[in-house]
C-alpha cells in the first residue's frame, strides 16, 4: 500500500480547540492524564513512545467505523463516507506503528504493554463511542492536537543533534513515497502531517455532531508560528 506524498507540513501549525462544555473539557482531561503517563514513562524517547501511543491512536477509526457501519445497516442509509475516512484513519495510525517498530524495536515489556495498553483502551473507546460519540470525537482530536506536539519536538531533536537521523526505514519509504534517501526526519514530518489531518478532522466531527456548522472564532488558538486554520464541515452525516 501506498500514500500519497503528504502537504508540507509547514502548514499544519500546533493549534489548539478550547473546550466548549462539559463533554470536551472531560475529554481534554482525558488526554491530558494520558499525555502525563507518557511523558513520565518515556521522556525523551519518542522511538518507543511512538510505538505505544500509535497503538491507542490506531484503535479510534476502527471503533467509529465499525459503529458507524452497524448504525447504517439498522437505519437502512448511506453513511455518506464516515465509514471509510474512519477506518482510513485507523490505516494510517497502523502503518505509523509498523514504522516506528522498525525504526524502535520495541522490547518484550514494551510490547507487552502495548497489548495491555490495547486491550484497556479497545474496551473502554468502544462504550464512549456507542454512547458519547461527540466527545470520542473530541477526545480523539485533542489526542492528535498533543501527537502533533511530540512529534515536532521529536523533530527538535533530531535537527539538534541530541537524537540520530538514520535511514528511514523501507516501509516508510513506500508508504509516503519518499525519496530513496529520505531520512528519519522525513518519516517524523509525514507522520506529523498525517497527524494534524486527523486533528482537523476529528474536531470537524465533534462539532458537526453537536449541531454546529462551524467552530466558534475563539474556539481554534494557536499555540506555535503560523495560522491556524479551519475548517469547513464534512457532509451531512448521522451519530454513532
Amino acid at each position: 500500500m501506498t500514500r500519497p506524498t503528504p502537504v508540507p507540513p509547514d502548514m499544519y501549525p500546533i493549534t489548539h480547540r478550547r473546550p466548549r462544555d462539559l463533554s470536551d473539557r472531560v475529554a481534554l482531561g482525558t488526554v491530558k492524564a494520558l499525555r502525563f503517563v507518557a511523558d513520565r514513562f518515556f521522556a525523551g524517547r519518542y522511538g518507543h513512545r511512538a510505538v505505544v501511543l500509535e497503538t491507542v491512536a490506531a484503535v479510534p477509526g476502527m471503533v467509529g467505523g465499525l459503529l458507524q457501519h452497524l448504525k447504517a445497516l439498522r437505519h437502512i442509509r448511506d453513511d455518506q463516507g464516515w465509514i471509510r475516512e474512519l477506518l482510513e484513519e485507523a490505516d494510517n495510525e497502523r502503518m505509523h506503528l509498523m514504522t516506528f517498530v522498525k525504526v524502535a524495536q520495541p522490547s518484550m515489556v514494551e510490547r507487552g504493554i502495548i497489548m495491555l495498553t490495547q486491550a484497556v483502551f479497545y474496551n473502554f473507546y468502544f462504550f464512549l463511542y456507542l454512547f458519547a460519540p461527540k466527545t470520542a470525537h473530541r477526545m480523539v482530536a485533542y489526542f492528535e492536537e498533543e501527537a502533533v506536539i511530540s512529534y515536532t519536538h521529536y523533530l527538535a531533536d533530531i535537527d539538534s543533534g541530541r537524537h540520530p537521523n538514520p535511514p528511514a526505514p523501507e516501509i516508510a519509504i513506500s508508504y509516503w513515497n519518499l525519496p530513496a534517501d529520505a531520512t528519519l526526519r522525513d518519516v517524523v514530518l509525514a507522520v506529523r502531517a498525517d497527524e494534524a489531518g486527523h486533528r482537523d478532522r476529528n474536531h470537524e466531527f465533534a462539532d458537526h455532531l453537536l449541531g454546529s456548522a462551524e467552530p466558534a472564532a475563539d474556539q481554534r488558538v494557536e499555540s506555535s508560528s503560523g495560522a491556524g486554520r479551519t475548517h469547513a464541515p464534512g457532509s451531512d452525516r448521522d451519530a454513532a
